[in-house]
């Protein structure tokens, strides 16, 4: 887990925009680490692809410094390959994660370092999500209330991750890679991809995501990115049922996303070991050009009707 403090830090960093796509809000807490680590990227309509909107919630570990590299270059990464253009979308996000970790594992400051972050993205355009992972962080969607999951955990027990670590030379030892990394996939951490023999991908731990593309309709409610500070604590299913139970209250997504992290949050670490995470949350809201109100009423909140005194309005100004 790393070095907690005696008291943790509940300050949050948080926002919210909207267009007439999505309304989103997103909060991160520092909680009971010593450091921050975790970044966020929002951006509603990207600038290389103004008819594409980019999410992402990135975990760092070893420091911040990877974490927030990638949150500012990821998305340049993947709308500069051919193949989104090429309306390959799905391949360019593949290649664009292996591109920018090679630029990581180019850049001398980091070469010798531990430092390494997770990435879960989704990147909406014309209709369709995509949603690409490596890591434990996670993406979630809610459609008519049923939850939908667009991201799986990479850890070293599983299977094909187990597969590939041993092939590329590592072990797994209280299922962490070479006794240390608690996932098995990430960017950076350097130290885990020099096998000259192995390809970018087939490395003992890789940046190539796992890519799920999904087609959206007027059914999809919102979707929720986070680190694993809120999966460790809270399932897919207690996710969704607790943001559309405060949607349908009629409740921000700013402020859904810090009550999300107070829930997370362990009252006293030592006891529980879970919730003494960083944590960071984004929840995009799907409008489908209507009003946000529409979607609280889709969540289960009351339909908004005239008052009385507001019938009474209308009738009378019409005599």
């Amino acid at each position: 887990m790393g070095q907690t403090l005696s008291q943790p830090v509940t300050t949050k960093n948080s926002a919210e925009y909207e267009n007439s796509l999505f309304r989103v809000g997103s909060s991160s807490m520092q909680g009971w680490r010593t450091e921050m680590e975790d970044a966020d990227t929002i951006i509603l309509s990207l600038p290389q692809d103004p008819t594409a909107s980019f999410f992402g919630v990135y975990d760092g570990h070893g420091g911040a410094s990877v974490a927030k590299y990638v949150s500012l270059h990821l998305h340049q990464f993947i709308t500069k390959r051919r193949e989104y253009f090429d309306n390959d979308v799905e391949l360019a996000l593949r290649r664009g994660f292996l591109d920018l970790d090679k630029e990581i594992m180019q850049n001398g400051s980091w070469q010798q370092q531990t430092a390494g972050s997770t990435a879960v993205v989704v990147l909406i355009k014309e209709q369709r999500l995509y949603c690409a992972n490596a890591g434990d962080s996670r993406a979630i969607a809610s459609i008519r209330g049923k939850v939908h999951a667009l991201s799986w955990d990479h850890k070293p027990q599983h299977d094909l991750e187990t597969s590939r670590i041993l092939a590329g030379g590592g072990f797994i030892e209280l299922n962490r890679v070479n006794g240390i990394l608690a996932l098995s996939r990430a960017f950076g951490d350097c130290m885990y991809k020099r096998n000259m023999y192995m390809p970018p991908e087939q490395q003992i731990v890789t940046a190539y995501p796992d890519v799920e593309v999904v087609d959206l309709t007027e059914d999809w409610e919102f979707v929720v990115l986070a680190c694993d500070g809120i999966w460790d604590v809270m399932s897919n299913q207690e996710v969704c049922d607790f943001v559309r139970k405060r949607l349908a209250a009629g409740m921000t997504p700013e402020c859904i996303c810090e009550e999300l992290l107070n829930s997370c949050l362990a009252t006293d670490f030592n006891i529980t070991e879970v919730g003494g995470d960083n944590m960071t949350a984004i929840l995009v809201c799907f409008l489908h050009n209507k009003t946000f109100e529409d979607l609280v009423v889709r969540c289960g909140g009351p339909i908004q009707r005239p008052t009385l005194m507001d019938s009474s309005k209308s009738i009378w100004s019409d005599i």
